[in-house]
């Protein structure tokens, strides 16, 4: 043992003896010291922490300080616009409309208006009394090939799975989209009863594990999938191809909240951690895909079937582009989730470097949909970081109809950003297994705050568009939205994203900045094309 802990231990007990013998009250002293000083001679001898083995007892103090730094920093050192992912300002208007508390703030704005990446919309002289905007702002989801379509809100729960999210969580959110007339995406974890209790409109995800239509080999199971498609809460069917927060990584729960009944539902082994495959084994290909499309679309009885992606190489998505002009086959929708996304679990690198951003990403989807003459038929669906009616608005002029959130629906549900989503421990009762955990979610009182938060967030985004002289979001182009890209320049979004003219990439002369995609994409395959060559030299594709 080292000399200086030797010391300190001798010392600490000797004193605190002779203490207890000169006045009997402090022999609890003693009780004390004790275990410290047991402590202290374990550190000495373990292996394990370089740091604790040279200070004992003491080195315990920077696990104490790492534990205590999320809340010094949450509650005593972050400004209004400090914290990550969101910060305080959006945390705080989430809290205040969700609990129908005021939400104006005093004394100006707190955000830096020349910061670079500053944004803003333009408002209008011929500005409208935010009454006269359309009362619920909703859209219709469903193409020519759609036999149930569905009307939406422009502004819906994003996907989070039962497994993910605790019992409580899911039925508060459910009933707050029965509510407040919106959806709820499952997530890819399956449909569970706990989704279908409330009686709220359900948007349910198929992924790469297909789980709840999945048969004992882990493959998609046609007959398990009509039985729960053709449910009336069941709205729409999206397949999810990719996420934003870690695309084609494939999802992860947990093996400490995989519980029996969570196993059940996902036809896997209990108390196992389940990671899903990085890519889909019904289709390898995006004419596969929009067969797969085609045959979901039919199995549902006509409902609304699109798919889900972050974007990655561009190539990929004019592929699927060039595959739905050889086949006919048109997706009703496309959910276009943002390198932002949240989850609960991902690697670091995935989180932080993998994955377009929404605003390039959701402009790049909607051009390339224009492009090839399929945007009338098929909505875009924003996903990613979604917390305000500027959010929405944005991303709606930037060419989305309609928007999910998942980390604003939480932080209504009572979130505090504890960070602690992929450990069974989230201190709400909202991103964990744990029963004792999950009771604080109150089903009653959450369900209401979730469709208060959704209700004044979409009329926030009314008051905008009114502000804009507009009635409706689907009014919404790129010039509304500007954006300041250094100190003496601003530019709006239409000249940051330039428009593309409906079937323009479909001719012999397409644009210049789009001929190396389209020069990579094959309908036959998702790996885009080997350009070995100048940039200027048709690549071949790779079969």
């Amino acid at each position: 043992m080292h000399a200086p802990f030797i010391l300190f231990t001798a010392i600490a007990l000797a004193g605190t003896t002779l203490l207890a013998w000169l006045w009997p009250p402090a022999l609890w002293l003693l009780l004390l010291v004790l275990p410290l000083v047991g402590l202290g001679v374990y550190d000495t001898l373990q292996s394990k922490h370089a740091l604790r083995r040279n200070y004992p007892l003491f080195g315990r103090g920077r696990w104490l300080m790492e534990w205590l730094r999320p809340f010094v920093r949450q509650y005593l050192i972050e400004s209004d616009t400090d914290g990550a992912p969101i910060n305080r300002m959006f945390r705080s208007v989430v809290y205040q409309r969700a609990k129908g508390a005021r939400e104006t703030v005093p004394f100006g704005t707190r955000v830096d208006t020349y910061r670079d990446g500053y944004e803003w919309i333009g408002h209008s002289l011929s500005a409208i009394d935010a009454a006269e905007v359309d009362a619920d702002l909703r859209i219709t989801i469903g193409g020519p090939e759609c036999r149930q379509p569905y009307s939406a809100s422009i502004f819906n729960v994003s996907a989070m799975s039962f497994g993910a999210l605790s019992r409580n969580a899911v039925l508060a959110l459910n009933g707050g989209a029965r509510d407040g007339g919106f959806y709820q995406n499952t997530g890819e974890g399956g449909l569970s009863p706990h989704h279908l209790e409330p009686g709220g409109d359900l948007v349910w995800q198929i992924g790469t594990g297909y789980f709840g239509c999945r048969d004992r080999d882990g493959r998609f199971d046609p007959e398990a999938f009509t039985e729960k498609a053709r449910l009336p809460n069941v709205k729409m069917i999206e397949i999810k191809l990719s996420q934003g927060a870690k695309p084609g990584h494939g999802g992860i729960l947990p093996a400490d909240k995989n519980s029996p009944e969570i196993a059940a539902i996902r036809g896997v082994p209990v108390a196992t951690e389940v990671a899903s495959p990085p890519t889909h084994s019904a289709f390898s290909s995006p004419l596969g895909l929009l067969d797969f499309v085609a045959r979901l679309r039919e199995l549902a009885d006509g409902k609304p079937v699109g798919f889900k992606l972050s974007v990655g190489r561009k190539s990929e998505f004019v592929a699927i582009c060039k595959a739905m002009v050889q086949s006919g086959i048109r997706p009703d929708f496309v959910t276009v989730d943002g390198g932002e996304g949240g989850t609960g679990a991902a690697p670091l690198e995935y989180t932080n470097s993998i994955g377009m951003p929404l605003r390039e990403a959701l402009a790049f989807v909607d051009d390339c949909l224009t492009g090839f003459g399929l945007r009338d038929s098929i909505r875009v669906i924003a996903s990613g970081k979604v917390l305000t009616g500027f959010h929405l608005v944005r991303n709606l002029a930037l060419g989305a109809d309609a928007c999910n959130s998942a980390r604003g629906m939480m932080l209504a549900l009572g979130c505090v950003q504890s960070l602690s989503c992929n450990t069974n421990r989230c201190p709400t009762g909202i991103a964990t297994q744990d029963p004792k955990l999950g009771r604080g979610v109150v089903v009653t009182d959450k369900r209401g705050r979730v469709a208060q938060y959704h209700r004044r967030t979409v009329h926030a985004a009314a008051e905008i568009i009114a502000s804009a002289g507009l009635h409706h979001t689907d009014a919404l182009t790129r010039t509304h939205i500007n954006r300041r890209v250094s100190q003496q320049a601003v530019m709006r979004f239409d000249e940051l994203f330039p428009y593309l003219e409906s079937g323009s990439l479909l001719g012999e002369h397409p644009p210049p900045a789009w001929r190396l995609h389209l020069d990579e994409a094959s309908p036959e395959t998702f790996m885009p094309g080997r350009c070995l060559t100048r940039i200027d030299q048709r690549c071949t594709p790779v079969a």
